[in-house]
């Protein structure tokens, strides 16, 4: 049974700053009662599939200029800490392709999870149609990392 669901954003986050028309959001949620640095280490906390799915992205976009290792830096994962609050991490970066930023939220008894990106040009365009269907199961995968009671924090 998964106690992951697509969902809104909620209307305090952070990330609502970001967001244009045009661009792609998505939200996803759970129940838990775990603080925000515990929820984000278990979310990025990537299974050995989706490491190798981001390894074999970096080799593919290397050739065409796009930025394939995440800045030296306070990171949660592979990605760097944008901003923060008391209940919620901004993770990401800007790239020539496409800006994109992640975040996780809580709130006492839910955790949320979006991916908010913004495409710079016809290159994110393609960037963000080819990763979509791999998107969506590292996503799901990562919200349902959060709420498992079958593992300890980080």
């Amino acid at each position: 049974m998964t106690r992951t669901t697509k969902t809104e954003l909620p209307s305090h986050s952070l990330l609502h700053d970001y967001i244009q028309q045009g661009d792609f959001l998505d939200c996803y949620k759970c129940p838990t009662a775990l603080p925000v640095d515990d929820a984000a280490q278990r979310a990025m906390a990537f299974p050995s599939w989706a490491k190798g799915l981001l390894r074999l992205r970096n080799i593919l976009v290397a050739p065409l200029g796009l930025k394939n290792d995440f800045p030296e830096g306070k990171k949660i994962g592979p990605f760097p800490i944008d901003q923060r609050n008391q209940n919620e991490v901004i993770l990401g970066l800007d790239d020539s392709h496409l800006n994109f930023r992640i975040s996780i939220l809580t709130t006492g008894t839910e955790a949320y999870c979006a991916t908010w990106v913004h495409c710079n040009n016809r290159m994110g365009r393609i960037y963000l149609a080819s990763i979509m269907p791999f998107h969506v199961l590292i996503v799901r995968n990562a919200v349902s990392q959060i709420w498992r009671p079958d593992i300890k924090s980080l």
